[in-house]
């Protein structure tokens, strides 16, 4: 999905932004390999951009190559020195980041319950596909030490002095909460925070007195729902001495906005299925989509139009849209035709704009595809959820602190450089660079 997303950005940046604006492209791996596979395969998705364009006007992709700037950077989420070093890195550059995209995460299934999965496909295909209880979750699956190995013997750190992580929650939540934190400094009030979340992210999937989700049998929907929480409530008054102290900011002072949205169901990597069951996978797919599921997008490339449209939709398509409609989910949503769409999704607890009762323009509110489970949103759960989301941000406030405060501070140069260095690079030769990190 991350490929795809950075894909869709080169495209939709070429199609809609003026010929002055420059697309830089960050896109984070795990190795140096990986890395240059993914550039290899990027470039070649930007040449056949080009070579269509040109088909359409001759010449004109002498004018767009130059538009679109791609660069690898190295980060494990799993492991948070690696996230502590792609943040100094970005931060001794000094440059802007227009929009950051936190797309990377694991899924921690180890199989799947076969009798289950048939049963559900056999007698309720669409709800089967779409919000799944059959893959196998590693419950209690706990994150490698941080810090490396304990000494033992020498008297110098004791053995269980650094509190266990829990591998999903550091991989799709945490470490991206940190790395946020970290590049706060090239982040202004301009600029976007985009997470994605997941449709199938249910509310039964998580405690707010588990954050880490390390006894939840659905550690991925967990960390999916805790996202929900983290981004629907960031601008509301009772998080904001949370949200201040997350973005280094006073209260008084304006932040970059968070955005939530999901790429709806589509089939990636992060399924772990051979190609006989992919093969499957896809059919079961594509046959939701055909009864009617509106979460289908199917193909990566179709479910990356949320994040995307998040990173470059104009001040009045989504900012200001939010700010008169109430904040909301984004979802990658598709008809039958495949014709992908965004579309606001109703969490539970919030409704689909944080308002009871209301139901903006553009939402899916259909009876397919909706969890079997779901409850209207009344005013008693819609304070509930602020409440939980308050606890959420505290406790993930602390629990960022406790960490920097073992991984020691950050070695970069002051904000007033950092700041500088961004207005130099927007005044650079009259044009404006979009700087966007896809992790």
């Amino acid at each position: 999905m991350g490929f795809a997303i950075c894909c869709r950005l080169i495209d939709e940046f070429l199609l809609t932004r003026p010929q002055t604006q420059t697309l830089r492209l960050l896109f984070s791996t795990r190795d140096t390999r990986k890395s240059e596979d993914t550039l290899k395969r990027l470039n070649a998705h930007l040449q056949k951009t080009l070579r269509e364009a040109n088909g359409r006007t001759l010449g004109i992709s002498l004018l767009l190559e130059a538009r679109v700037k791609l660069e690898g950077v190295l980060v494990d989420l799993t492991k948070l020195l690696t996230v502590k070093a792609l943040a100094e890195d970005l931060l001794t550059r000094g440059q802007r980041l227009d929009a950051v995209v936190w797309n990377a995460g694991l899924a921690g299934w180890s199989g799947l319950d076969y009798p289950t999965a048939i049963w559900q496909m056999v007698t309720d295909l669409v709800h089967a596909c779409t919000y799944p209880t059959y893959p196998r979750a590693q419950v209690g699956l706990v994150a490698d030490r941080q810090l490396g190995p304990a000494p033992s013997g020498d008297g110098k750190r004791a053995t269980g002095d650094e509190p266990k992580l829990g591998q999903i929650f550091l991989s799709n939540v945490f470490g991206h909460y940190m790395l946020t934190h970290w590049l706060s400094p090239l982040l202004p009030p301009s600029s976007r925070v985009i997470w994605i979340g997941s449709v199938s992210a249910v509310p039964d999937s998580f405690d707010t007195n588990d954050v880490q989700c390390l006894r939840s049998p659905m550690p991925y929907e967990g960390s999916k729902r805790l996202t929900d929480y983290l981004v629907l409530t960031s601008e509301l008054a009772s998080t904001r001495p949370y949200v201040s102290s997350f973005f280094h900011t006073g209260q008084q002072q304006q932040r970059p906005r968070m955005y939530l949205t999901h790429p709806g169901v589509a089939g990636t990597s992060i399924s772990g299925l051979n190609w006989l069951l992919k093969f499957f996978m896809f059919a079961v797919f594509y046959l939701a989509r055909f009864l009617g599921s509106p979460w289908h997008p199917i193909q990566p490339y179709k479910g990356a139009i949320s994040a995307v449209f998040a990173a470059l939709a104009p001040f009045s398509q989504l900012p200001d849209q939010e700010e008169r409609e109430g904040k909301g989910k984004w979802g990658s949503a598709t008809g039958r035709s495949g014709d992908e769409r965004v579309a606001r999704t109703e969490t539970e607890g919030w409704g689909f704009c944080g308002r009871v009762g209301v139901v903006p323009p553009g939402s899916v509110t259909g009876i397919v595809g909706r969890y079997h489970g779901h409850r209207q949103t009344t005013q008693e759960m819609r304070e509930q959820f602020e409440d939980d989301g308050w606890k959420v941000w505290r406790d993930m406030e602390e629990l960022r602190v406790q960490w920097e405060s073992r991984l020691g501070p950050v070695s970069v140069a002051d904000s007033a450089d950092v700041e500088r260095g961004s207005r130099q690079l927007c005044n650079l030769r009259g044009q404006t660079t979009a700087y966007v990190v896809c992790s």
